[in-house]
């Protein structure tokens, strides 16, 4: 057996990691199953973070009165000027929250890959499995 083989016969048993997951095409995620977060290491806190303005007000972001009074595409547009949001959709009213260069959440702590706002986690964080 030559060497070039070898390597291909070693390569075929590799398994996919988490990391070859395209965190911008849904289709590529796993699915979720009991014990997958057992050793957690804040994978799924790279995912695309999607809030509503509810969550925005939880989080600090955005003013109760803001809120109640203002139109959400202005709110939206003073919150992709300051950086902390990437895009608005407007049919769902749905922000998407901008991530650091490194892909992590803004709210992740990059050392202890802990939230940093755990009590004030938008809906999205707290349906999902922990």
């Amino acid at each position: 057996m030559h060497h070039n083989e070898a390597l291909l016969d070693f390569t075929a048993v590799i398994k996919p990691s988490i990391y070859l997951v395209d965190v911008d095409r849904p289709e590529t995620w796993s699915r979720y199953k009991k014990g997958m977060c057992d050793r957690c290491m804040a994978s799924c806190c790279t995912m695309p973070l999607e809030v509503r303005l509810s969550d925005l007000v939880r989080l600090e972001l955005v003013d109760p009165f803001e809120a109640e009074h203002e139109d959400v595409k202005q709110i939206a547009k003073r919150l992709t000027k300051m950086g902390v949001v990437e895009r608005f959709n407007n049919k769902y009213e749905l922000f998407t929250v901008a991530r650091r260069a490194s892909g992590d959440c803004r709210f992740l702590d990059a050392q202890t890959r802990r939230c940093t706002v755990y009590d004030k986690r938008p809906m999205t964080c707290r349906s999902h499995p922990e």
